[in-house]
């Protein structure tokens, strides 16, 4: 039997005034004889958690699979990790190591108004962030865009720029230039100096592309590759590789532009968009514009991927703390990132498609959380959005 197990890692929030909240779930069998699914994990909101494991269970069971879930509640996990002063302990990258899959609470705090922010930068959130990244070999960030018909109101673009829609993926490198290279600050010649370095390598250009080609192939095979040619060595060296990439995909049309254009070409003419190739700091900055455009952050789903089906899988927005415990935030782009999950990692393709529908179908019938409501749409929180997903899934 194929045993595989997927991790749910802790959001950081959990650390917050508000308490800790430690879930642990055990002894996942998944193959076409679904018997059990083992989450271990560490999360602020036993909602999400309580969504999830409804939804799965329903998918499932709808193609003949029974699914055990047991959840076991333990303080001490989180506990540890925050005696043990790291925001990612190893016993955690251990876990994920020998998973299929990772799904991963949103991470961070209220920079500047948290104690998380009061400690050395390699110990706050977001830099156990990268490192689990870093560990797991994600190279590939996939961050899909797509404008539903039924939230066209919530898109900020003008009509006439919005009314065909848009559909697009936006894959970033994950794990070189700039947030991955060498920094420092410290004072030279009697001046405050900081230095944060750009690197980059054909390797690392080259197998991402293939991603970003490979999907595209798969879809209205365009590709645009994001880069600042004009001024950067590591951008030369990336169109420079692209384009013989390129050329091993003879039906695919590849297209260049700056990064700044690219920023503009989004909220002018995002249908031209359909598969986005580009770094690391671009594609952060470029993947929550376009999110943005699609009416809400909180609708997008993101997948990390390896060279192999390991993957993490996590929502695009951050952890809002401003509207923590309000029971207010969107839970579509940590439900939409588990049908990914189900999609690239486990192969359940049927599964994931059932999650997506009902997603849709809920948009349709006009149901919304507050980031996304209009007047005369029905205003749901957070569980009651994840209570009305699982109800069209069934």
């Amino acid at each position: 039997m194929n045993n595989r197990q997927i991790i749910i890692e802790p959001n950081m929030e959990v650390f917050s005034k508000l308490g800790v909240k430690s879930i642990e779930i055990k002894n996942i069998l998944l193959n076409t004889r679904i018997k059990r699914i083992t989450f271990n994990c560490a999360v602020s909101s036993m909602d999400c958690i309580d969504d999830i494991d409804i939804i799965y269970k329903d998918i499932l069971s709808k193609f003949g699979r029974e699914l055990d879930i047991e959840f076991i509640t333990d303080n001490k996990n989180l506990s540890l990790q925050f005696i043990s002063g790291t925001n990612l302990i190893d016993e955690a990258i251990d876990i994920a190591k020998k998973s299929d899959a990772v799904l991963l609470g949103a991470v961070g705090g209220n920079v500047g108004n948290s104690r998380w922010y009061d400690v050395a930068p390699n110990l706050r959130p977001e830099a156990g962030l990268l490192k689990i990244r870093k560990e797991l070999g994600l190279f590939a960030n996939l961050r899909p865009a797509v404008l539903y018909e039924e939230l066209s109101e919530a898109c900020p673009l003008k009509n006439e720029i919005k009314k065909d829609g848009f559909d697009m993926v936006i894959v970033r490198e994950l794990t070189g230039g700039l947030y991955f290279g060498d920094r420092y600050t410290k004072e030279i010649d009697g001046v405050k100096t900081a230095v944060d370095t750009l690197v980059y390598n054909e390797n690392e250009i080259r197998r991402v592309a293939r991603v970003a080609f490979d999907i595209a192939s798969k879809r209205r095979k365009k590709v645009i590759s994001v880069d600042k040619a004009n001024v950067l060595d590591s951008s030369r060296l990336w169109r420079d590789v692209v384009e013989e990439v390129a050329k091993e995909y003879k039906d695919i049309a590849i297209e260049h532009m700056l990064v700044d254009n690219a920023a503009m070409q989004l909220v002018m003419n995002p249908g031209q968009f359909d598969v986005v190739l580009t770094e690391n700091m671009f594609g952060d900055i470029l993947s929550d514009e376009a999110s943005m455009i699609t009416g809400s952050i909180g609708m997008l789903p993101s997948a990390g991927l390896n060279e192999s089906k390991l993957g993490l899988y996590e929502p695009s927005h951050g952890s809002a703390p401003d509207i923590a415990g309000k029971n207010i935030a969107n839970p579509i782009a940590t439900i939409l990132s588990a049908s990914m999950l189900l999609r690239y990692s486990l192969g359940l393709d049927k599964e994931a498609d059932i999650i997506d529908k009902a997603v849709e179908k809920v948009l349709k019938d006009g149901f919304r959380t507050v980031d996304i409501y209009t007047e005369g749409m029905k205003k749901l929180s957070t569980t009651q959005m994840g209570d009305k997903i699982v109800e069209y899934i069934k």
